[in-house]
């Protein structure tokens, strides 16, 4: 069976929407189409031209990495950088590039997610949730058909809230219409005015699936003209956001921590704040450069702050509220790689998903 590079990217855009990303991000599809077969997929943190050899090597014509290649416009293509060079090679090559950066470090299950199941974390809940990025949908539907749209509505997605699926709110009334003389009206008769016993129903949805939910809206109910609203709120979305906070199973010395952390995350060394004598139990988790979700953390009275970049002064003004880890870009987003093939294994059995076996980690350790 063919499998396209853009029924690849949909099963990690349902994990991952592209619509989570930050606006200063460029991830995406950089090269090739959607509607090219794919023969394997390559996954790696970042592209270089080395990783495009290996996928060629692999017969892979597709490569997914966390970090994009591209972040700036490109002017030229005269491969005198690495940049220009690598997107040339994968260009000849008719290989597609394929970046899920930081709509994956917002996603639920995503960066975040991975890293504190390495560490073992329980109870995990997002530090920062991403702010008015919710709808609410009201329609009204005649009372017969109620049940059919709401579950219509439900599987493509509306009415999740935190833990819950399959949350609506209902409210009975009527609505009256007349057909005009090009209508196909649901009932009655071309310029009678008709009135009808509607349910009111109310649900929540994330902006991202908003022309799904619409869509489905619109071929399930049964009038030729339905009502909806869809209606920006300002409830937090709590399924979606920055950093992760969960619970170690037993506390842990402040050194066991950290050992810990340098051990599993393969660190070439942990930078770490002044150590205190507390038991640490409640983590916060960023992967990459994480330092701005500090305030969040001591906000929340967590024990520990774990991200992969931290600058020099952002290591000040903590006071000991928190103990804050550096454990390393690479280091705290490696296993990306493991959430891509898991996503492409779980959707496509039978497809190839290799892992890079180029190091792509520019930081060296002494």
């Amino acid at each position: 069976m063919m499998i396209t590079v853009g029924e690849i990217l949909r099963a990690i855009e349902e994990v991952a929407p592209l619509s989570l990303q930050e606006s200063y991000d460029n991830a995406g599809l950089l090269t090739g189409s959607r509607d090219m077969v794919a023969r394997a997929a390559l996954v790696c943190v970042d592209v270089t031209e080395e990783v495009i050899d290996d996928a060629i090597s692999q017969r892979a014509n597709l490569v997914i990495s966390h970090h994009p290649l591209v972040f700036k416009p490109l002017k030229s293509f005269t491969g005198e950088n690495y940049i220009e060079r690598t997107l040339i090679k994968a260009l000849k090559n008719d290989i597609a590039i394929y970046s899920c950066h930081t709509n994956m470090d917002n996603a639920w299950n995503g960066v975040n997610f991975k890293m504190a199941e390495m560490l073992g974390l329980f109870n995990l809940s997002i530090l920062s949730p991403v702010p008015r990025n919710l709808l609410k949908l009201v329609t009204y539907v005649p009372v017969n058909s109620a049940d059919n749209v709401r579950r219509a509505l439900f599987e493509v997605g509306a009415g999740t809230v935190g833990n819950y699926d399959c949350c609506s709110y209902n409210t009975d009334g009527f609505g009256t219409f007349r057909a005009g003389e090009n209508a196909r009206p649901y009932c009655e008769e071309i310029g009678e005015l008709h009135k009808e016993r509607e349910i009111r129903v109310e649900v929540v949805l994330p902006r991202h699936i908003r022309s799904r939910v619409v869509r489905t809206l619109l071929q399930i109910h049964p009038y030729e003209e339905p009502a909806f609203d869809l209606l920006p709120i300002e409830n937090e979305w709590v399924q979606a956001g920055a950093g992760v906070v969960g619970e170690l199973l037993c506390p842990m010395d402040e050194m066991d921590f950290l050992q810990r952390l340098k051990s599993i995350f393969k660190a070439g060394c942990v930078k770490h704040t002044s150590l205190t004598g507390r038991k640490i139990r409640q983590v916060a988790l960023c992967g990459g450069s994480g330092a701005f979700l500090i305030p969040q953390a001591v906000s929340q009275g967590v024990d520990a702050f774990v991200t992969g970049e931290i600058k020099y002064h952002e290591y000040f003004g903590c006071e000991d509220a928190v103990l804050l880890a550096e454990i390393g870009h690479y280091e705290s987003e490696q296993y990306t790689k493991d959430i891509f093939c898991e996503i492409i294994t779980k959707n496509f059995p039978t497809f190839a998903c290799y892992y890079t076996k180029v190091e792509t980690n520019p930081i060296n350790y002494l």
